[in-house]
């Protein structure tokens, strides 16, 4: 793996061939700490924008259409891989940043000239989220560039503890500043994070393989052919893989999640309002940030085995925090849920960068992230219907389904469950043959 300038190549492989340290890698600091800040910023604008949606209206099902928004590109990106996987990467990750952070700013504006309504905050949400459309799989094809193939799995575990990690701390801290100062104020302070996160983002040395050369201009119908190619080729990777598997039980862990997301302001109110609801998000944040710190240490065990037993056990903590005695139980129990779901992302990550050919990368994430993800805005939206009609409890309840599908799926299912650990994973173990004429 060679890194994208030859200053750079010092920081990750000495002359020896021995690979030093992940954090002597320039490229990689400046990605850790633009994504720490611009998730700063996603997740205080998520909390915000669904609280002040339920406390105008008071309604789950506006609730549920409005997360459902806000979860939109997991069901756009198969449009965006082909495009990361061509374009150069640094100008798309600052220009994301800076439409961000104008954007939160139209929602304070709103709130100062009295114009303030659902309408508004509907109008503004789906700007914000397709802003944030390429960086699912601009991580997926970024990180492979800029990092030694022997701290893949190091680096999504950093990456997925920073966001995590933060998604933690200023969930937790967003609905605190909400009880205190108010949602609206809550905006300002966002668009600060992605004016440091373009700074940061700004400074990456990077360039996206496939990018025309200068001066050349391709005929529209060659662009758009490649396009479909390029998504052509991504799709015949999967296909026949094990990965479409592991795609059906996470799209229907997403399902759980976005019904799970949508009622979250209702069920955090019920529990003891905004500050309550903070406190279920971090508690989310902090089991996905606990899964992602020690997945690194379960890569020698055999991936199948930790999907059955982790998962299953997840389901069975969600289901007792729904119906717990005490706040605090019902929050502790709701973390102690997510950490199988943080572990597994980091291994799939590491698992996606291991057995698929790298400029495959970006389709392949992009296609497996919509594949996936699509259930997300339609969990919210359902979410939100049958909790108007089933009531809160039930619902969430209903909801940790979706982690018990997966323990079931691959105690049935002895082709994932003998998935070997993640160590010793290769493209024969999981079924992936690279498109003809691809060298990988």
């Amino acid at each position: 793996m060679t890194t994208t300038d030859t200053a750079d190549a010092s920081d990750t492989t000495h002359a020896d061939g021995e690979v030093s340290s992940l954090w002597r890698n320039r490229d990689f600091r400046r990605f850790f700490a633009g994504q720490f800040v611009t998730n700063a910023g996603d997740s205080l604008y998520t909390v915000a924008v669904l609280w002040l949606v339920f406390e105008l209206s008071g309604s789950t099902v506006l609730t549920g259409v409005t997360n459902a928004l806000l979860l939109l590109p997991w069901l756009l990106q198969i449009l965006a891989g082909p495009l990361v996987d061509r374009l150069p990467l640094r100008p798309v990750l600052v220009g994301s940043q800076v439409l961000q952070g104008v954007v939160v700013l139209l929602i304070p504006l709103a709130a100062v000239t009295g114009h303030l309504s659902v309408g508004v905050i509907l109008a503004v949400v789906p700007l914000l989220t397709l802003a944030t459309l390429l960086m699912a799989p601009m991580q997926a094809t970024l990180v492979p560039r800029i990092v030694d193939d022997g701290r893949l799995s190091q680096a999504n575990s950093a990456l997925a503890t920073v966001t995590l990690g933060l998604d933690m701390v200023f969930d937790a801290l967003g609905g605190a500043f909400i009880a205190v100062f108010g949602a609206t104020t809550l905006f300002l302070f966002d668009s600060a994070t992605f004016a440091v996160a373009s700074l940061l983002f700004a400074g990456i040395a990077v360039t996206a393989t496939g990018e025309p050369d200068p001066g050349t201009e391709q005929p529209r119908d060659s662009v758009l052919g490649s396009y479909v190619a390029d998504l052509r080729d991504g799709i015949e990777v999967l296909r026949g893989t094990v990965f479409v598997e592991l795609v059906l039980m996470t799209a229907v862990a997403n399902l759980a999640t976005g019904v799970t997301l949508a009622i979250l302001p209702a069920f955090g109110d019920a529990l003891g309002g905004p500050a309550a609801y903070g406190l279920m998000l971090g508690a989310l944040g902090i089991g996905r940030l606990v899964g992602s710190l020690i997945a690194p240490s379960l890569e020698g065990v055999p991936y199948g085995w930790l999907l059955l037993v982790g998962h299953s056990l997840a389901a069975g903590c969600w289901l007792a925090a729904v119906y717990a005695p005490s706040a605090a139980l019902t929050v502790t129990l709701f973390g102690l849920a997510w950490v199988p779901a943080g572990a597994s992302g980091v291994l799939t990550a590491t698992l996606n960068q291991t057995v698929f050919p790298t400029d495959l990368l970006g389709r392949v994430s992009s296609i497996k992230g919509t594949a996936s993800g699509a259930t997300l805005p339609l969990g919210s939206l359902v979410g939100g219907l049958v909790a108007a009609v089933l009531g809160t409890t039930t619902t969430m309840g209903l909801a940790a389904f979706g982690f018990g599908f997966t323990g079931l799926y691959v105690l049935l299912r002895p082709r994932v469950r003998h998935l070997p650990a993640v160590a010793d994973a290769d493209p024969d173990a999981f079924d992936v043959v690279p498109p003809s004429g691809d060298e990988g």
